[in-house]
Order: C-alpha cells, then sequence, then structure tokens
C-alpha cells in the first residue's frame, strides 16, 4: 500500500494556525510536538488533519526570508488544496461567521458547488459540496 501520509504548509506562526485550522475549519489537532531541525534549531512538529482523514497537514514554520516570502504563495497564486465537505451551506456559513476571505463567491460546476477561499498563509482552497 501506497499513500500520501502529510502535506507541509508554510505558515507564519503555529499557535494562529493551529487556531485557523482547528476552529475555522474543524480539523483535528493529531500533534504537537517540540522537535530540531536538521541543523538543531528548536521548532514544533504540527500536524493537523480533517476528522476521519487519513492525510494531514505538517504546519511548518517559516524560517528564512525564502520561506517567510513563500507563505500564501506555494502555488504561485493557484488553488493548491482542497477541502470536501458534506454539507456545503452550512460549511460556507460558518467559514463567513469566522470571517474568513472568500475571493470566489459560491458557484456550482458539473462536480458540485465550489467556493475558492485563502487560509490563515494566504493560500487558495477550494471549498466543495455536492450539488
Amino acid at each position: 500500500m501506497v499513500q500520501i501520509d502529510l502535506v507541509a504548509l508554510i505558515v507564519d506562526e503555529y499557535d494562529p494556525a493551529i487556531a485557523f485550522f482547528t476552529d475555522v475549519l474543524g480539523f483535528d489537532l493529531v500533534e504537537d510536538s517540540p522537535s530540531l531541525t536538521n541543523d538543531g534549531r528548536p521548532k514544533r512538529w504540527v500536524v493537523v488533519r480533517p476528522p476521519g482523514a487519513q492525510t494531514g497537514i505538517l504546519l511548518a514554520r517559516a524560517y528564512g526570508e525564502r520561506q517567510r516570502a513563500a507563505s500564501g504563495n506555494q502555488l504561485a497564486g493557484r488553488v493548491g488544496f482542497f477541502l470536501r465537505v458534506d454539507d456545503f451551506d452550512a460549511a460556507y456559513r460558518r467559514m463567513v461567521e469566522a470571517d474568513v476571505t472568500f475571493v470566489r463567491a459560491p458557484r456550482t460546476e458539473p462536480y458540485g458547488r465550489v467556493a475558492v477561499f485563502l487560509d490563515i498563509a494566504g493560500n487558495r482552497w477550494d471549498l466543495l459540496g455536492a450539488t
């Protein structure tokens, strides 16, 4: 068996990113452990995951100018993350009430309902649901 276990997402700071993913998007905080970089600097190993999902997101705090510049622009302005929900309208309302920035309003496509939002770092995500 082969599967993608984690995808790294560069963030400015751990705690606000954890709050966004857990409080706003409803993800579970799977791990938040002290760790060290390859050159011995302290960091945290922070993993969030949608409830019941196998693949998680490693929240990696930006270090250095190059990584800080990539935070929020990991995919050069393209949508690169896709969050599928059972109840699109409820998820959309909850996110709007939590002041999540939507850059494209909900619309219906052949594959279902979709709206584009920004995560805490500024990366673009599709919120996806059934029609």
